[in-house]
């Protein structure tokens, strides 16, 4: 039994499986991140996610292309961050109770669009291959390294990438420091002569980006085949990474990784002689989610304006 979780083979998969199931919480923890750091809370990413997913699956479907899937998933969430702009900078409006509407409308639209264009059969349509997986030369033949971090789709070494440009951003770029101002002091940024609220519109409209980009993911790069519980929680898994990460992208990333390696070994744990219901591995990534919120994400305030509407004084 123990060779089984030791063995070359079971660690390589192993490993390979985490990074690319931790890929798209970190592309929707790093957008809710950006939104978050502006001030504005969207809960509604998970909503996002189920809609992006549908979308870039569509459209993959009906054009062949995984570039416009995920381009079409993206602008698509563009779409629903705008909208929670509008409610929470125009109309400073509830943002948590915004983004549950936002939340819920997604999840049904989502289910309305699939029945209307794939109708109810049982035989769903699906993408004739996933996302394909880009061997970097020479890395990639090392062992257990090499397949999991140097054999893996456009997507996740993208993603990779974005981690440390995304703090770079922050910590050196006047535009990021901008957003950390409109996020911690709205009002001596307005002073400042910053643009709060055109600053908060755009890092919602990256974060609604990210998400859809994300939930495109999930059909074009994991499994292939739409359904709609394809998020899985994705949404609310991204948000506790964002708090336990305590808002900075190499905290999200480890948090991510915790989660993929709970996702990964959920479905591994399957293919072993364990004898284990099913319905026990599938309730791990929940497990997961439940000690991280009780042990790790206690005391994370985040920015100091954060849900906070700003209303410009004329004086």
């Amino acid at each position: 039994m123990i060779e089984q979780f030791t063995s070359v083979v079971f660690l390589t998969g192993f490993l390979a499986s985490m990074i690319r199931m931790a890929t798209p919480i970190v592309i929707v923890a790093l957008g809710e991140m950006v939104t978050e750091r502006s001030g504005i809370m969207n809960l509604g990413i998970e909503g996002i996610v189920w809609i992006g997913a549908f979308a870039g699956f569509a459209t993959t479907i009906l054009t062949g292309s995984y570039i416009w899937g995920f381009l079409v998933g993206g602008i698509v969430g563009i779409l629903f961050g705008l909208i929670m702009s509008v409610v929470a900078v125009e109309f400073h409006g509830h943002q948590i109770v915004a983004g549950l509407g936002i939340w819920i409308l997604c999840n049904g639209l989502s289910g309305l669009l699939n029945r209307s264009i794939f109708g109810i059969s049982t035989e769903r349509p699906t993408i004739v291959a996933t996302l394909p997986t880009i061997p970097i030369p020479g890395l990639s033949n090392i062992p257990i390294i090499g397949e999991t971090l140097f054999n893996q789709n456009i997507i996740v070494y993208l993603t990779i990438l974005a981690v440390p440009l995304i703090n770079f951003f922050f910590k050196e770029i006047s535009w990021g420091l901008n957003i950390d101002a409109v996020g911690e002091q709205p009002r001596a940024a307005d002073a400042a002569g910053l643009r709060v609220g055109v600053i908060r519109t755009l890092s919602a409209c990256f974060g609604g980006f990210l998400a859809g980009i994300g939930g495109a993911y999930l059909p074009l790069a994991l499994y292939s085949i739409y359904t709609n519980d394809i998020s899985t929680g994705l949404g609310w898994m991204a948000i506790v990474v964002l708090v336990f990460g305590k808002w900075r992208p190499w905290g999200i990333l480890g948090g991510a990784l915790i989660f993929g390696a709970a996702n990964a070994l959920k479905w591994r744990l399957q293919n072993t002689d364990l004898p284990l219901p099913y319905q026990i591995t599938l309730m791990l990534p929940y497990l997961v989610t439940l000690v991280m919120v009780i042990f790790f994400v206690r005391g994370g305030s985040g920015p100091s304006a954060l849900a906070k509407p700003f209303v410009r004084s004329e004086n």
